[in-house]
């Protein structure tokens, strides 16, 4: 593979890009939903010559990259990534969030929970016919690396997203992608938003016709030792409904297969990589996630996931190689979030943690709320808990005469009697008046100008709601902790260990590319990775030899063997 990855570089093409004429061709993004900083170097070497390998060895590393805001989920991660800002920038803050003027598919008014990239105004397309109930990118408040593509390029730059979930495909793309894609969760067939467009393209309809999700049905996932660790035979619920595709093969390394599969076919589908512009392809593997929630960190279920991911991502990139040269290629890799271990497997190490019932606990704030502000009478202050943000009912309150700072404050007393060590209210980060100190910031940096009340709690490390599994969430550095990564002729290969953030990704891309940052960024380009030209000296000529010629051209050498240009 190593020998194909070189033959395929070529040695056309230089270090230095520019999006307006198509250097690089194409830049892909890689966003591996739950994968932790430290996976890269704890299987390091297990893994294969051109996976993971080719970024680690043949690119720019950044071994120390960590969030710096406490909202560690998956949709504010992938729109930092591209937005290059937290969620003061770019106003996701969670995935999902309580919202009284939520209006449902119908149009009708129905206050309830809202995900993200909710839009009752769209359809989703991929169906016999569009259904109602859409989603797009109309909540996020930042252009993203797409979007600055597209601006500078007047259009002609192709932008596409790709993911399991549609938050993590929306997000990414921004408002001016051509096409999002993620998956219907029970059949596995692709859909989008006609937010895009007022149908797919036809070569997505003919792959959903082709039936390519059946044919991961049925199958054994295996071990190296050939053991069984899952299967994805059909299963039923408690409620006798058949579980979906999503649950059981995108908690499967088939999962990863279905995306990259999709990927490849878009690509030659839409010819990228072949316009007068740099293209941008962004893919977000989601079955990690999945799976990590049910097993934790440190399960050889998560071992053998990240294994076969490395196999996976050799693949891809080896078809990167032979579709468009792997020399007019640039690769980022990162992660939305990392995940905590499992509370029993921390207690085996004698490391405080614990599993809460985040239901309960709602129901606990509730009682005491209600002791306060209607005694005698039950009433949901706090209309859902996410450990560990509390929603508020704005009404419940304001009918009892109580405003917004009083009634965030009284809900993060309660829930510091729940066993959470302190609180941050909307109404406290949207004035700015939080402590000097790393925690306040990172808090500061998860505020989002949502009309809803509600109250970021700040928990104790290890400690996770569910009934069983694992989580994340918190501003500590097990789910703060992701992979940075580059490969391309732009990038100097080596490790380099200096402190940066998820938000640098898109600023230095947009530099490298020659373009605008997008909007709101406050990341920094990661100039340690990019090494400067160097130009060669012309040769001396005496005096007595004739007039001095002017000086040689800039000369670049480009090296196969380490995909750099010096």
């Amino acid at each position: 593979m190593v020998v194909l990855f070189l033959l395929t570089m070529g040695l056309s093409g230089q270090g230095a890009g520019s999006a307006y004429n198509a250097r690089p061709k194409l830049v892909v993004v890689i966003i591996i939903d739950q994968f932790r900083g430290d996976y890269l170097e704890r299987y390091r070497e297990q893994w294969g010559d051109s996976g993971f390998r080719l970024l680690l060895e043949r690119g720019a590393n950044f071994p120390s990259c960590y969030y710096d805001y406490a909202n560690t989920r998956t949709a504010p991660g992938h729109a930092t990534l591209l937005t290059g800002t937290y969620s003061n920038g770019h106003g996701i803050m969670a995935n999902e969030w309580w919202d009284a003027r939520r209006v449902n598919a119908e149009g009708k008014a129905e206050p309830g929970m809202v995900t993200s990239v909710w839009d009752a105004t769209r359809s989703l397309l991929g169906y016999a016919a569009p259904k109602k109930g859409g989603a797009s990118p109309h909540n996020l408040q930042a252009t993203t690396l797409g979007d600055e593509l597209k601006l500078a390029t007047q259009g002609k730059a192709r932008v596409f997203a790709l993911a399991m979930k549609d938050r993590a495909a929306i997000l990414t793309g921004g408002f001016s992608a051509d096409r999002a894609y993620w998956i219907d969760r029970d059949s596995g067939t692709w859909i989008s938003s006609d937010y895009y467009g007022d149908k797919l393209p036809d070569w997505a309809t003919e792959f959903n016709r082709g039936k390519r999700a059946e044919k991961y049905w049925n199958l054994e996932w295996k071990a190296a030792d050939g053991t069984v660790l899952r299967t994805t035979t059909p299963k039923r619920g408690k409620d006798g409904s058949l579980t979906g595709f999503y649950d059981i093969v995108g908690a499967t390394p088939l999962g990863n297969d279905y995306e990259l599969e999709f990927a490849r076919e878009l690509v030659l589908q839409e010819k990228l990589g072949s316009g007068p512009a740099t293209d941008l392809l962004i893919i977000s593997l989601s079955p990690n996630d999945l799976l990590g929630h049910a097993t934790g960190p440190d399960s050889r279920e998560m071992r053998e996931m990240a294994l076969s991911m490395d196999r996976q991502l050799s693949e891809f990139f080896g078809f990167l190689g032979r579709q468009v040269g792997l020399a007019n290629v640039w690769l980022a890799l990162s992660a939305d979030h990392g995940v905590a271990p499992l509370p029993a497997v921390a207690r085996q190490l004698r490391i405080p943690a614990a599993t809460l019932d985040g239901e309960k606990m709602r129901e606990q704030l509730n009682d005491r709320l209600a002791a306060r502000f209607s005694p005698g009478r039950k009433q949901e202050f706090v209309k859902a808990f996410d450990y560990p943000v509390a929603w508020l009912d704005a009404a419940a309150f304001s009918a009892s005469g109580t405003k917004e700072s009083e009634a965030e404050r009284a809900v993060g007393e309660a829930m510091k009697e729940l066993g959470l060590r302190g609180y941050y209210t909307r109404a406290q980060l949207a004035a700015g008046e939080v402590p000097n100190t790393e925690e306040g910031r990172r808090f500061l940096h998860s505020y989002a100008p949502l009309t809803t009340w509600y109250v970021l709690g700040v928990p104790a490390p290890f400690a996770v709601a569910g009934k069983s599994g694992t989580d994340h969430a918190t501003p500590f550095s097990y789910d703060t902790h992701v992979p940075l990564a580059f490969f391309g002729l732009a990038f100097q290969p080596g490790t380099y260990r200096t402190h940066c953030e998820p938000v640098d990704l898109a600023p230095t891309l947009s530099s490298l590319l020659g373009i605008n940052a997008p909007s709101h960024a406050v990341g920094r380009v990661l100039t340690e990775a990019v090494p400067a030209p160097r130009r060669v000296e012309p040769e001396s000529h005496p005096a007595a030899s004739g007039p001095v010629p002017s000086p040689k051209p800039a000369v670049w050498k480009i090296t196969p063997a380490e995909g750099t240009a010096q």
